[in-house]
This record gives structure tokens, sequence and C-alpha cells, in this order.
């Protein structure tokens, strides 16, 4: 679009539209990081505003006049506490701050508009600032965005910034979109989409007409921020377009899901244009209203909405019919919505290597989405199930739909089974000290939990240290993802690639937790 190139004369073009933040505490530590920014991305935003006091940011820019790195694009900001920042000066202070910056080599300045109310336009002209870029930032919710357009003409800027929390999905597809509405298409605004909610609106804001996407080099600055490294390099926010196609996972909570890193790996290793975002949703009806805004072609669904999708489907597959959860969405061009389960596939994988299924008594931890999928796969390959859950109503009528029993947790400690399986959130990250059973409870062969992350669970533990066989649910995890991504791709997956990497960022977490 016209308003996307005159977005890239202004700001850079391609990755040069991903601004890394630097914002350290002292002039080394913001050294440090612009060093480390500029390998990634040629733009960088200098939080003047986080260093700890007058005499680190005159040191910092004196390096920078002298350091400065050749094609890059420095943007000063030394944000006020009203506006949101940490520095406890004046107007004038700042404006004097901002204008220090453009002789050390900035060549915009980030101006909250906060501290623009008591000035005229001649007056930030006579400031001698660099190109000045109005923000917007409510860290409690997403304003009316027409009257915030309306104050970069008065003041003459030459870029406006809007940085807001979004509460809600609709929200954040508002934010998302300003820079196509009639006022500011012409580029040069930037659209910053905050918090949880809305972080999958902040990968998508450049594919949209922003003419930037903020990404931390070290500290996050503002909430909803992904990491530089996972804005580049893993969602490839600079090179997503009208043809990307996008998918996704949805669940509450899903900050902790890997699901994004084993797709996007996927897509990396096959040199697709396809992006998989993590959707934070409360309410389904929010997320599928939204989702042709998104351009959504495919999402898994984790808890809670594994049995709640049902009812919006147009089509689902018998088996996950028979199972009662859907953990994946196809949605075809005409916006349809067809389900299907792939849970089933990881169970079968990983319990077929150690046990005869046949002759099989399992124990499943858990009646909702995920335990459903377990009981119908173990019945369907002739294995004798047995259901325990706190709701035990739940656990009946699981146990009737398979053929199989209910039963009390108060029975475990005299019951032998071949297997149990945790089909339930217990001792998910970061609830991580948790386990579902107690030791004497695990009378077992092998202990089987579908929790992935962490990897090694309180409960496989504690199977563990009794002699116990485990699997950990990062085998039914990949199982099943793959099984989504050639459902969604029409291709066979790079399984070594998706594994490997997975794999290397539990045990880097193994690694970090052992270290504390």
């Amino acid at each position: 679009m016209d308003g996307s190139k005159r977005v890239q004369s202004a700001f850079g073009r391609g990755v040069g539209r991903i601004c890394a933040v630097a914002a350290g505490r002292t002039s080394a530590q913001m050294a440090a990081q612009v060093c480390a920014g500029v390998r990634q991305t040629p733009t960088i935003e200098l939080r003047l505003d986080w260093l700890k006091s007058d005499q680190e940011r005159a040191s910092f820019l004196r390096w920078l006049k002298k350091n400065r790195p050749r094609n890059a694009t420095f943007i000063a900001t030394c944000r006020r506490r009203a506006g949101g920042g940490k520095f406890r000066g004046s107007v004038s202070a700042e404006l004097r701050w901002l204008s220090l910056a453009r002789g050390a080599g900035c060549v915009w300045s980030d101006l909250e508009i906060e501290s623009t109310r008591s000035l005229t336009s001649a007056r930030l002209a006579a400031c001698e600032l660099p190109r000045v870029l109005l923000s917007h930032h409510d860290f409690r919710r997403t304003p009316p965005l027409s009257r915030i357009s309306e104050s970069r003409r008065s003041l003459a800027a030459d870029a406006i910034k809007v940085a807001a929390q979004a509460r809600t999905i609709a929200d954040s597809v508002r934010l998302m979109r300003l820079p196509l509405t009639p006022k500011n298409s012409h580029g040069n605004c930037v659209a910053v989409p905050m918090g949880e909610v809305g972080l999958p609106a902040r990968i998508l804001a450049l594919r949209e007409g922003s003419a930037l996407a903020y990404a931390p080099i070290d500290e996050q600055t503002a909430p909803g921020q992904v990491s530089l490294n996972e804005l580049k390099n893993l969602y490839r926010a600079h090179q997503l377009n009208g043809s990307t196609r996008v998918f996704g996972v949805i669940g509450d909570p899903i900050a902790h899901s890997l699901s994004p890193l084993l797709h996007n790996t996927g897509f990396i290793a096959a040199k697709l244009n396809a992006v998989y975002l993590p959707f934070l949703v409360k309410k389904l009806r929010d997320f599928l209203q939204a989702a042709c805004d998104f351009g959504i072609r495919g999402f898994s669904v984790t808890l809670p909405h594994k049995t709640a999708i049902l009812k919006y489907l147009e089509e689902c597959h018998p088996l996950a019919e028979k199972i009662g959860a859907v953990n994946t969405v196809t949605v075809p061009p005409n916006g349809s919505l067809f389900g299907c389960n792939t849970d089933y596939v990881g169970v079968l994988r990983s319990l077929e290597k150690r046990l005869n299924l046949a002759k099989s008594r399992v124990l499943i931890l858990g009646a909702g989405g995920s335990a459903r999928a377990v009981a119908v796969a173990l019945t369907h390959a002739g294995a004798a199930v047995a259901i325990c859950s706190r709701r035990s109503h739940a656990a009946q009528a699981l146990a009737k739909a398979v053929d199989g029993a209910a039963m009390p947790r108060s029975a475990l400690r005299h019951q032998v089974f071949d297997a149990i399986v945790n089909a339930t959130p217990v001792g998910m990250h970061p609830h991580v000290a948790i386990s579902p059973l107690t030791a004497s409870e695990l009378n077992c062969r092998i202990v089987m939990d579908l929790i992935y992350h962490p990897q090694q669970t309180q409960l496989l533990k504690l199977a563990a240290r009794q002699g116990i066989a485990t699997i950990s649910g990062v085998e039914m995890f990949l199982a099943q993802g793959i099984a989504q991504w050639e459902m969604w791709t029409k291709r066979r997956a790079p399984t070594a690639a998706m594994r490997r990497a997975v794999l290397r960022t539990l045990d880097g977490e193994l690694s970090r937790q052992a270290a504390r």
C-alpha cells in the first residue's frame, strides 16, 4: 500500500521496521544493548528515561556521539512518569535531553502527548528536536483513537504512535488496524497493542501498515512485548504480508505454550509464508468474531475451550465428535470451521511403545477435553479404562461414554494399574511444585503426564523415585502438534527441526531452574 512505502522511507525498510528497545540503568548497559540491538535491526529506540541519573544520560550520549553505528536509525525517548516512563524531570528537562540526543545522532524523538499539552507547534519547533514521533500511552485501556490522530495535526508532528492496553481481542484489532484508517493511511503511524491479549495484533501490526514494531533487547519496557529475537527470527514480523497464512493457539492461560515455537520452527524450516500466534482467549465468541480480521486459517485449541468449541463448528470429524473435544480447527476460505482431534495420536504413539494396550488397565486422571481424548483412544486400542476426577459426576459421565469405570480417589491406594495418565493441568508451569497424586497412589508400571511445561513434572519425579517408568507430555505434544502442522500445510513436517527446537527450550529452562 502507499502508506507502507512512506513508512519504509521514514523508518527504514524490511527488518528496519522492527525497533529494538535499549533500556539500561547505566551508560555501559545502554551501550552494550545498542551494540547487541544493531546486530539484529538498524532501528533502535533509546529509553533515556531508564538511565538512573542525568550523569548517566550525559555519559551515554557522549558514547553514542563517538561510537554511533553507521546506517542505524536512533529514536530518543525520555518519557516522563506522567506518560508512563521513568523520568522525574520537567517537560523542559525532557525537551532538553531530546535536543541533546539530536546532537548525538538521533534523528527521531518520541514525545509523549502529556508533555505537549502546554506546547504550541511554534515552541516545539524552537526546541530543535529531531523529527517528532508523538506518542500516546494508555496502560489501562484502549481509548477512543480518533482524537489522538487529531493531536498529531495540531502539533504538526511527523508521525504518531498509539500504545494502549488491549483488554479484549476487539481492542487489539482496533489498534492493529489504526494505520489503515483514512486519517492515518498515508503512513507514519505506529500501532502498539499492549498486554498479553494484544500480543498477536502486536506481531501482525507491521502487516497492517504500522511504521514500527517494538521489541526489547534485554528487559521488557511495556506489557505484552516479545523479545527482539522472537519478533524477528521466530515470528518474522517484518516479513509478514497479505499472503501470509495465519494460524494460532487459543487458551487461557496461554503464555506457557510452546506451540508457537513448534509450528513457526516448522514454517521456517519448510520456507513457508505462514505464522502461528498465541491468543489469550477468555471468551471463545470474542476470538471467533475477530478471526476474520486476523486472517486465521487454522488454530489449535487448548484449555478451557476444547469442548466449548464444538457448538461453533460447521463440521466435525467423527472421532472428535465421539471424544467430545476438539484440539484442531481448520478454517477454509469461506470462513467455516472444521474440527478434529489429534491429541489421541500422541497418547497412542507414546504408550504403544511400552505396553500391549489391548491387555492393559489404565487410570486416567481428569474428565475434561484432554481426558476424553485419552479415554477414547485407549478404549479403541482395547485397554480397560478407569476415570478419576475431583468432579465425580464428570468422571461417571466419561466412564459411561467409554464403557469404563469411575473411581474415587480414596480407592487409588488399593488399586494396581499398568499405566496412569495425568490429563489435568495440575503441575503445569508456573505451579511446578504440585502433583495431582501422592507417591502412595502410584501403583503402576508407567506414569504419563500430558503436561509438557515443565518437561519433568512433580508427578513424574515422584514416579521416577519409586522406580516407575515415566513418559513426559512432550512426546504427546510433539505428535499432536506435528499432526496439526501437516493437516494445515498438506506437507510432510520437518519433524527433526521441530523436535530439536522444543527440546532445546525445555532443556534450557531445566538448566535455569537448577541454577536457581
